[in-house]
């Protein structure tokens, strides 16, 4: 019952993280499953299979409260589904003992890409309503869509950041967006995994338990997305994830490290952490310094409708 609950919290704060930045639900949720154990497949398909009800309620929200481009959706969410299902089964054609210790390789390097992503280069603007084209979404969409797959999450890790590094749609639409999209993920990836794994390892008291949370996350997170800095949200996030996989490496036999090592390596990393949130918090407060009255820093306002561009 215990772990039910804490499925059930980590649910909800993983989704009202991923539902007002746009990602880090999967990233988050399958890191904790790989901590207590769980196989790297099943702790992945039972990821995808909550988000299915997590994705379909946060691209409801988001969409009620304007932060969704159709077109982007469709474009970037189809190619997703195909790289997700073809994720999903090259996944569990890997062994346990050798896909722990590569989908907590594949997790960090998401993590510090945020981190990095986040702390350092913040959110560009200039370009804000140019076009986004088809041949920049479907790529982006078949490659996250495997990482998401294979990574038990890695939909928004990578499609969040390569959408706001563009700088042609405002941030809340690239978080609602990227959050409706995930549902045709979500989808493709579990069939993916219950073709290939049937329901092997798949408990769905947790899947219900990570659903429920997420559920009652998801229209706080839409709403809250006009609200909260992405740029402090995503180093705090992306440390989480660093310093958790980080750990999963370190005890695994590809290291065997020390207790002493661990000690070591754990304290540098969070201390890094800290800094990033640091350095984070008091950009964001200069580029609200910066801004006009009119408007904010992680949301500038008012802001085109984002266009875009035909076949």
């Amino acid at each position: 019952m215990r772990t039910l609950v804490l499925l059930a919290l980590v649910g909800l704060g993983a989704q009202l993280v991923d539902g007002s930045l746009g990602m880090a639900y999967g990233v988050t949720s399958t890191t904790l499953l790989l901590a207590i154990g769980t196989n790297p497949a099943a702790a992945s398909a039972t990821i995808h299979l909550a988000e299915i009800g997590t994705t379909l309620a946060s691209g409801a929200a988001h969409w009620r409260f304007g932060n969704v481009d159709w077109a982007v959706v469709r474009r970037i969410g189809v190619p997703g589904a195909i790289g997700a299902f073809a994720g999903a089964t090259f996944l569990s054609s890997l062994a346990t003992d050798v896909a722990a210790p590569v989908m907590s390789l594949l997790l960090l390097g998401l993590g510090l890409y945020v981190l990095a992503r986040f702390t350092v280069a913040g959110l560009p603007t200039g370009r804000l309503g140019l076009p986004l084209r088809k041949r920049f979404l479907a790529p982006l969409g078949l490659v996250a869509g495997f990482v998401d797959a294979t990574g038990g999450g890695g939909w928004g890790p990578v499609g969040t950041p390569a959408l706001l590094a563009s700088g042609r749609i405002e941030p809340r639409k690239v978080v609602g967006s990227i959050d409706t999209s995930e549902f045709l993920v979500a989808i493709a990836a579990s069939l993916g995994f219950l073709v290939s794994l049937g329901s092997q390892g798949i408990d769905l008291l947790w899947v219900a338990a990570l659903l429920l949370g997420g559920l009652v996350a998801a229209p706080v997170a839409a709403w809250l997305v006009r609200l909260l800095p992405p740029r402090i949200l995503g180093s705090a996030v992306g440390g989480v994830i660093v310093l958790t996989n980080v750990r999963t490496l370190l005890r695994s036999d590809w290291v065997d490290a020390s207790s002493a090592v661990q000690g070591v390596v754990l304290g540098l990393v969070a201390v890094v952490w800290a800094a990033a949130v640091v350095w984070s918090v008091r950009a964001h407060r200069r580029a609200v310094a910066s801004q006009p009255a009119t408007g904010t820093a992680s949301d500038p306002s008012p802001a085109p409708e984002p266009a875009t561009a035909p076949r």
